[in-house]
């Protein structure tokens, strides 16, 4: 996510719309933010092919090589971070503080593209053998990526004592875990909540839901919350068929007993549960009470809140800046579940390192784990929209402050004692595509959730049994 989130790759194609499906147009949106946020940037996409990209070769794309040792002793660190905006900025000065401080390295980071595409120009820049030391890699492309013998091992880093490894939260430790691996540093965490539109709220005479509710409340009070007179809506939800379509319906999954993958390995594990909880999604549809946005990265589902029409959204701590600047009166809740108990999703991001020689893979691992220390993640996430990557960094003033200061992100930071991660699993963009599809389909009426998850089960069966 933020920003986050969260996905590069190629994009599942969005289905055409027509003005009658599940009630969904486009808004308009008047007075709404114009452009996506950081977090819809970095999310609009599943990867799908790491192979697929391998046939372009790129020029220029790194230092290849090179030992990155200068005349002056410098070893140059190449950086492919693909953040924009605010989040750019702040790594911006996150890297020139290092390179004041550790007069031996000198970090550079302006290659690489938009963390969405960052999967294509990686597995390009692997097949022609020049890459950077470090780049943004989405946790749901970690495990294809770390195939590659040029991923660096990062194993001892956890006993190392420079990275704050078991004060990590859970979901950063798991995101860049493969095999018993340490094959990332985590660089972005996030978790999934409801944030409400009071005023839409009171205008339906209903109260404001609290820890605890269930799905079947969270869809009652959507229908309650839609006008379609007044052209608004209970609740949005993601109609690509991309990982942010997919994500959302993972916690509702686990807490039917699901899982991505079954215990075996060889298929999913979500063959019932995922039957269950896409019925929740055709209740949300039959009811008309759900937008669908036909746009990757949310942006248009988004700009429904934003403008005051949507009751309800699920999202992350990365959407709480543009919610204060639209003056939307909000309230934050965690997301709702079939059992009462919390669960959520957190969908961390990481800093891939890469083998160019062993003097840049030092470097390279000296900048990540100065990175993740609470003095500089603590500027990190309140700057670029982030949650803390450790309980370290949550106890920091600077953090503590902020999360004072936000209405609703202390929600979102105890959600992570209690969220999930999707699998570090090379055969995970495959089931997401067909998840993905599987939920469109739900969503626009165009099938049964029963008829649904049997396609999507045939497709990502077959993903599971191929070797890899």
């Amino acid at each position: 996510m933020a920003a986050a989130h969260c996905f590069p790759g190629t994009r599942t194609p969005g289905v055409p719309r027509t003005p009658g499906d599940s009630g969904a147009h486009d808004p308009g949106a008047p007075g709404a933010p114009a452009g996506p946020s950081r977090r819809a940037l970095l999310r609009s996409g599943t990867g799908l092919a790491l192979g697929a990209a391998a046939t372009a070769a790129l020029s220029g794309c790194g230092a290849g090589a090179s030992d990155g040792v200068g005349p002056d002793g410098k070893v140059t660190v190449e950086l492919w971070h693909g953040q924009t905006d605010s989040a750019a900025e702040v790594l911006k000065g996150l890297v020139e503080e290092f390179n004041r401080t550790h007069p031996t390295i000198r970090v550079d980071p302006g290659g690489g593209v938009l963390a969405d595409a960052m999967l294509q120009k990686i597995t390009a820049a692997l097949a022609s053998g020049s890459f950077p030391d470090i780049a943004f890699v989405f946790g749901s492309d970690l495990a294809n990526v770390a195939r590659s013998p040029s991923v660096v091992d990062l194993t001892d880093m956890d006993r190392s004592g420079t990275v704050p490894w078991k004060d990590y939260w859970a979901p950063a430790r798991e995101a860049v875990t493969l095999n018993g691996q340490l094959r990332a540093v985590p660089a972005v965490l996030d978790s999934l909540a409801v944030v409400c539109n009071k005023k839409l709220f009171r205008a339906a005479g209903l109260p404001l839901p609290e820890p605890g509710w269930t799905w079947d409340e969270f869809t009652e009070t959507a229908r309650k919350l839609t006008d379609r007179g007044r052209g608004t809506f209970g609740t949005g939800w993601p109609g690509v068929g991309d990982e942010d379509t997919v994500w959302r319906l993972w916690p509702m999954v686990w807490d039917l007993g699901g899982d991505v993958v079954a215990g075996d390995g060889r298929r999913i594990g979500f063959a019932d549960e995922g039957v269950r909880a896409l019925e929740t999604l055709a209740g949300l549809a039959r009811d008309k009470s759900v937008y669908v946005d036909p746009k990757p990265g949310s942006e248009q589902m988004y700009k429904v809140f934003l403008a005051g029409r949507m009751g309800m959204v699920a999202t992350g701590p990365w959407q709480l800046p543009d919610i204060r600047q639209a003056k939307i009166d909000y309230h934050v809740v965690p997301l709702p579940s079939y059992s009462g108990r919390p669960l959520t999703i957190s969908g961390p991001d990481t800093w891939t390192v890469f083998d160019n020689g062993p003097a840049r893979v030092e470097a390279a691992r000296t900048f990540v784990s100065w990175l993740s220390r609470p003095a500089q993640d603590v500027r990190w996430d309140v700057d670029a929209g982030s949650l803390p990557l450790s309980r370290s960094t949550q106890a920091m003033t600077a953090w503590r402050t902020h999360a004072e200061d936000t209405e609703g992100l202390p929600v979102f930071t105890k959600a992570l004692e209690t969220a999930r991660v999707r699998p570090v699993h090379p055969a995970y963009p495959q089931i997401s595509q067909a998840l993905g599809q599987a939920i469109v389909a739900v969503l626009l009426g165009r099938s049964t959730p029963a008829k649904a998850l049997r396609q999507c089960a045939d497709e990502a069966n077959a993903a599971l049994i191929i070797p890899r």
